[in-house]
Parts: structure tokens; sequence; C-alpha cells
């Protein structure tokens, strides 16, 4: 098996795992990691936003302070959905 340096191993997007969060994603909210664990039943967001990447969508990510002061947060947006074709 051979794959460009860099380059993921993603999911197909039947997986219902990355089904659950792109639908959390899809109303384009701003949501942050934990937010989406709950929601969607997840655990590694950065590897399903990356992997959902691969298939075309386009979600921001933004780090900043955590609410509290202690600590940061990151914050995702889709902005473009993948094809699902």
């Amino acid at each position: 098996m051979t794959r460009a340096t860099g380059s993921i191993h993603a999911a197909p997007l039947t997986s219902p795992r990355l089904r659950r969060v792109l639908q959390v994603l899809s109303d384009g909210q701003t949501l942050t990691t934990l937010d989406i664990v709950r929601r969607a039943e997840v655990l590694a967001v950065s590897a399903c936003v990356s992997e959902l990447r691969v298939h075309g969508a386009v979600i921001e990510c933004v780090r900043q302070a955590a609410p509290s002061g202690v600590g940061t947060c990151f914050y995702y947006t889709m902005t473009k959905a993948p094809d699902l074709k």
C-alpha cells in the first residue's frame, strides 16, 4: 500500500461515525470539541474532521482561550459539506 507522505486513510462517507459528525456540523454552527463529542458520540474529533476534509468538506478550526480562562478550546465550523453523491 502506497500513500503520499502526510496523507490519511479516510473512512468512506457511509461510515456511521463520520455521518454523525457530519450531521452535528451540518447546521453551520460553531461548536467546541466537547460539543461535537457529546452530540456525535465520537472521541477523535480532529481525526473525523480531517477525514471529512479528505471528502471535500470545508471545516474551519479556531483555537481560542477557554471561557474559564484556563487553557484553550478548539471551535469548529463547517462552511461546505462534502458531496454525498
